[in-house]
């Protein structure tokens, strides 16, 4: 796939920035007709970019749905369902001081968005971002991940057909064409990735004072208490660890875990992936691939230093790795100080001689905050735990399913992110809340004006 020139995105800058200014965006009839225009696309290419992602990451048509488009198309509908809503003047109180006033929040669009996505939900990470771009009235340039040619191709092809580029528009290409777009002046950069690019990201949105949306990743922990059902939680972390093959930003990444309950997880946790995958996991058409060369290179590299209790084939030929559990890896190792980004679990065993929540919040808080955290026991010692930690989001006795809600906020924290969005807070990201007060001429109180006769009447009201 060729790189769009730096020529060709200065242009479409240029023409993205004159057609906001046209005021077209700004109507809300304007905004819905673009959201069901996004709708109606979809679905006429669901059936091409499932072959994509088929294509590039051995994803399949029902993982494909089920991650990606349904998670957009329901994005879309609580717009349509909620924009006039959001978007409408808000009249707020007025303190008596500030009479004969009345006080207003209205919402504006930012104007002109940059969306830079990642490789490993290609469609739903760049769309659902551009649902909340087009909701608020922005425009919208965006950059899908080179490293699913096939499915950035198909995401391309059905933007032009849908939308004027004046207005939308994708840009393809490496890190070449990122640092060209970062270039360019924006009103709102949206950024999902790692935290080293999004540090760039935020060096060059510095240069103009440009807001960012930070959505990164990190090592989300997953803590197994004791009083966990063993049996529900093995099958839980077994689809949160396959899905997508744990190419999937709030993948728990590792398991702290009572000593009682260990050897117990570890024989329940090798039986679920059979339920899910069956006996064979390499020929089941669910199992997604790790998504180039140098990716499985480093994933496997976790697995040939470390203890394997479970899994650890690998075949280089199809970037396959299978499950993982890993032992007691040391706490300095790479495998428990990068984001694994794949099917490699590491456990550490903690030996409390009751609850480990205080062990555990031990752990997490001596490291980066992480965009996910996933605890499995007792409800009342989850939300303790939740209580003594910080993170992007998580689960109690579950992973992953936070970011299928689309009424709650999805974001990180520190080093996994900042800002939000989803549903409301997506429209919200790309909109600036303006406070506007509006002041009757019918009477014209003097106490605020020089020399402040009534001084001190005043300062007994204020």
């Amino acid at each position: 796939m060729n790189n769009t020139s730096t020529q060709e995105i200065i242009n479409l800058n240029e023409a993205q920035k004159q057609y906001f200014n046209t005021g077209a965006t700004l109507n809300v009839r304007f905004r819905k007709q673009m959201l069901k225009q996004l709708l109606a696309a979809i679905e006429k290419w669901e059936q091409k970019i499932c072959d994509a992602l088929w294509i590039d990451l051995h994803k399949s048509y029902e993982e494909a749905f089920l991650t990606e488009i349904s998670i957009v198309k329901a994005e879309i509908k609580i717009h349509l369902k909620k924009v006039d809503c959001w978007a409408k003047r808000q009249k707020v109180s007025t303190p008596l001081k500030l009479f004969p006033s009345r006080s207003y929040i209205t919402k504006e669009p930012l104007g002109n968005a940059l969306i830079i996505a990642p490789w490993n939900y290609p469609v739903q990470l760049l769309l659902n971002p551009l649902v909340g771009a087009i909701s608020s009235g922005c425009t919208a340039m965006l950059k899908p991940s080179p490293y699913v040619p096939n499915v950035s191709k198909v995401i391309e092809d059905m933007i032009s057909e849908t939308f004027n580029n004046e207005y939308v528009a994708v840009v393809q290409g490496n890190r070449d064409v990122n640092t060209a777009l970062l270039e360019q002046r924006w009103d709102i950069i949206f950024f999902t990735g790692s935290p080293s690019l999004a540090k760039k990201v935020m060096t060059a949105a510095a240069q103009n004072l440009t807001p960012v949306v930070l959505e990164l990743g990190g090592k989300s922990p997953c803590v197994i208490d004791r009083s966990a059902n063993i049996k529900i939680t093995a099958r839980r972390l077994a689809w949160g660890k396959t899905l997508n093959s744990g190419q999937t930003c709030i993948a728990p990444d590792y398991i702290l875990i009572h000593k009682d309950v260990k050897d117990e997880f570890v024989k329940a946790f090798a039986q679920e992936v059979k339920n899910l995958h069956g006996e064979d996991v390499k020929a089941d058409k669910h199992y997604v691939r790790i998504v180039n060369d140098r990716a499985f290179e480093r994933v496997s590299e976790y697995i040939k230093s470390e203890k394997v209790l479970y899994g650890g084939e690998c075949d280089a030929s199809t970037r396959y790795i299978a499950p993982t559990l890993l032992e007691n890896p040391a706490l300095d190792s790479p495998v428990m100080t990068e984001e694994i980004f794949g099917p490699v679990f590491p456990i550490i065993t903690l030996y409390d001689n009751d609850s480990i929540v205080d062990s555990a919040t031990a752990f997490i808080t001596s490291r980066e905050k992480p965009l996910a955290l996933y605890y499995f026991g007792n409800e009342k010692d989850g939300w303790k735990l939740f209580n003594k930690t910080s993170s992007g989001g998580g689960c109690i006795n579950d992973v992953i399913m936070h970011i299928a809600n689309e009424h709650i906020p999805f974001g990180g924290v520190g080093n996994s992110g900042m800002g939000r969005y989803h549903g409301k807070e997506s429209f919200d990201a790309f909109s600036h809340t303006r406070s506007v007060i509006s002041t009757g001429t019918w009477i014209d109180l003097p106490f605020r004006y020089m020399p402040y006769k009534m001084f001190n009447l005043v300062k007994k009201i204020l």
